[in-house]
């Protein structure tokens, strides 16, 4: 009974702080596309990444990615993105879906995150327009 309770107790503390661990993650690649930072967004990308933008499909190295994205960030400066959504499937990938604001133009983000060596790296990032 007393390891039943001392277990319980592990448990409810322990689940918040992984909540707030996602969120920070969230948060901080939130903050890094808003202030449209290609360098410091890169280290976040998995050797080689997935990406979805306008005129722009395909799988590219960490080095490649950072160069097409600042392409995008300078065709389409942001002006605001905000996550609306994330959530994780059962294989422990994380999703985060936002609105990614430049100009009059808006476009549905989607990045798909997965640990590599206990390291939450982007696979996938998307900036499909919104029509």
């Amino acid at each position: 009974s007393r390891l039943l309770t001392i277990f319980l107790v592990f448990f409810l503390f322990s689940v918040p702080v992984i909540t707030a661990q996602d969120e920070d993650y969230g948060a901080k690649i939130s903050n890094l596309i808003n202030k449209s930072n290609t360098k410091e967004l890169a280290q976040y990308f998995n050797s080689t990444i997935q990406l979805v933008l306008p005129g722009d499909e395909g799988r590219y190295s960490r080095v490649q990615a950072e160069f097409i994205i600042k392409d995008f960030f300078n065709n389409y400066p942001p002006k605001s993105f905000n996550i609306n959504h994330q959530g994780s499937s059962s294989d422990g990938s994380e999703y985060y879906i936002g609105d990614y604001k430049s100009g009059k133009k808006t476009f549905r983000t989607y990045f798909l995150v997965k640990k590599n060596n206990d390291q939450k790296l982007i696979h996938q990032l998307r900036f499909e327009e919104d029509k």
